[in-house]
């Protein structure tokens, strides 16, 4: 795509490596259009690696009669399993009734709609439950002893962002990380865009079409760097959760309302910890800065304590995240009603400009798939929606195509893993299985024992775990590492993060070197 003057040309230039903008640099690719992708920091750096992890239909949204999107989501519920059962996996979710609650046989008939507005085949219905004697009862205050159970599902979202653009960049995109588009113009019937790295490198991409995927910042790029003056308003909510040491053994999630009607969760998370979230807060300031208060905080620990026997207190939380949820603005008063629907806006006086608004990570691929059909006649397509029936990077665990028997049998392909590389710890390959997939036999190419990988750089990570990261990955920074491409960094010592930034920083060095690229 170099044109031999400094300039890239492409097809589609895609702004922003969130969820959106990868899975739309990922069908673009695939459709065999030239793409570019540019991320002003890390793949899935804010929002989409800020979600409560969860893909699902959303229970909550039948209030809000949005029957639409929660069909939608359901449909892309089961897509999404069998494209990547690697990182996403099916989860029961308990909701113990609580007397202040609407009746018993209202969210009964509630979850009747849940489990019918869209086909199943591999996640089981809702039912009754009595908490007494279900595992699920036994942390919960014994004044719950009703409840009910339907089924959702999980996913590691960072990693789904990363292995969107893998996708992409195998099917020809360029990738660029740590790269901020900071002006692009139309030029007759192109965009031409000045792009500029972290080390201050410019980069001028020749475009016949742009996407501004931006996430909580799509309506700012319009209005500087795109010089498309706009009123459309984005509703910027701040979603936080909290990590505390494990409230459970057994593998059920919880599905709480809060007295002000609030839903938030309990999930396992990282075998020896449990995630807690989300809040739903008006945002005013910087995405950059997003980050939790203490009030929300106490709010979580206070909502878990009202159900668990075991009471949680502020201290005992071990990690934190927020994130902006870019919402379409709807007028509504709550911020949990807002719509988590999206909007795409095409703007075609001269080079078309596409602006991605709104969306939720259950529906990344459907948006997707929409925009490029928005597109079909402006750009050169060789093809037409393929996502539905393609494995993500990873996810081909019994061939090629997405089928069910890769969400039902994951666990025989890690044990069919673990005897082929008997000679690593179980337990470590069962972490690989989980983020890479098949990928796995990549990851390990060329190794025959456990020295084969290099130095331990932090208990559990190896030199050739991290060099795969870097090299396949765009991994930069420990913090890539240890808490987007991984959740290490929940299980690592102090100072694990300092010795893996110098060892990656020493690695860049000797790749810089020209000895080391001749």
């Amino acid at each position: 795509m170099e044109d031999g003057q400094g300039k890239i040309e492409c097809d589609l230039l895609v702004v922003g490596g969130g969820i959106n903008g990868a899975g739309i640099a990922r069908d673009a690719a695939g459709r065999g259009l030239s793409v570019v992708l540019c991320e002003k920091d890390d793949l899935a750096a804010h929002t989409s690696s800020a979600s409560s992890k969860l893909i699902h239909g959303g229970l909550r949204y039948l209030e809000h009669y949005e029957f639409g999107l929660v069909r939608k989501a359901l449909i892309e519920r089961e897509v999404l399993l069998r494209s990547a059962p690697h990182i996403m996996w099916p989860l029961r979710f308990v909701l113990p009734h609580d007397k202040g609650q609407r009746p018993a046989w209202m969210i009964r008939v509630g979850l009747f709609m849940y489990d019918g507005l869209a086909r199943r085949e591999l996640l089981p219905g809702s039912r009754g439950v009595d908490l007494r004697k279900h595992p699920a009862g036994q942390p919960l205050k014994p004044e719950f002893t009703r409840g009910f159970v339907y089924s959702d599902g999980w996913v590691d979202d960072a990693r789904l962002v990363v292995l969107n653009a893998v996708d992409a960049s195998e099917r020809g995109a360029t990738i660029l990380t740590r790269t901020r588009c900071e002006s692009a113009r139309r030029q007759g019937d192109r965009w031409l865009a000045e792009l500029r790295t972290a080390s201050g490198k410019s980069i001028t991409v020749n475009a016949r079409c742009l996407v501004n995927a931006a996430g909580p910042w799509a309506a700012h790029f319009l209005q500087t760097a795109a010089h498309r003056p706009t009123e459309k308003a984005l509703r910027l909510i701040k979603g936080s959760h909290i990590v505390v040491p494990r409230l459970f053994d057994h593998p059920y999630a919880y599905i709480f309302q809060h007295p002000d009607g609030r839903i938030v969760f309990a999930i396992p998370f990282q075998e020896d910890f449990t995630l807690i979230g989300t809040t739903d807060v008006e945002y005013h300031g910087d995405p950059n800065e997003v980050a939790i208060d203490d009030g929300e905080i106490f709010y979580l620990c206070e909502l878990a304590s009202r159900y668990f026997r075991q009471q949680i207190v502020p201290s005992s939380v071990v990690w934190a995240y927020s994130g902006v949820r870019p919402l379409v603005e709807d007028e509504s008063s709550d911020a949990s009603a807002v719509t988590r629907d999206y909007r795409l806006e095409l703007d075609r006086e001269g080079a078309p400009l596409l602006s991605v608004f709104g969306g939720k990570i259950t529906t990344f691929r459907k948006l997707a798939e929409e925009a490029l059909d928005m597109l079909a006649t402006l750009l050169p397509m060789h093809g037409g929606a393929w996502t539905a029936d393609a494995c993500l990077p990873g996810g081909d665990l019994f061939g090629a195509k997405p089928v069910n028997r890769a969400v039902l049998e994951f666990d025989r392909f890690v044990a069919e893993l673990q005897k082929q590389f008997a000679w690593l710890p179980p337990a470590l390959v069962a972490r690989y299985a989980r983020a890479y997939g098949t990928r796995t036999h990549a990851l390990l190419r060329g190794c025959r024992r456990i020295g084969d990988l290099g130095d331990e750089i932090a208990p559990g990570l190896f030199e050739a775990e991290v060099n795969y990261l870097m090299r396949r990955e765009w991994a930069a920074t420990a913090e890539d590492v240890l808490w987007r491409r991984s959740k290490l960094g929940l299980h690592l010592p102090i100072g694990a993060a300092a010795r893996l930034d110098a060892w990656m920083r020493e690695r860049r060095a000797e790749q810089a070197r020209p000895e080391m690229r001749a």
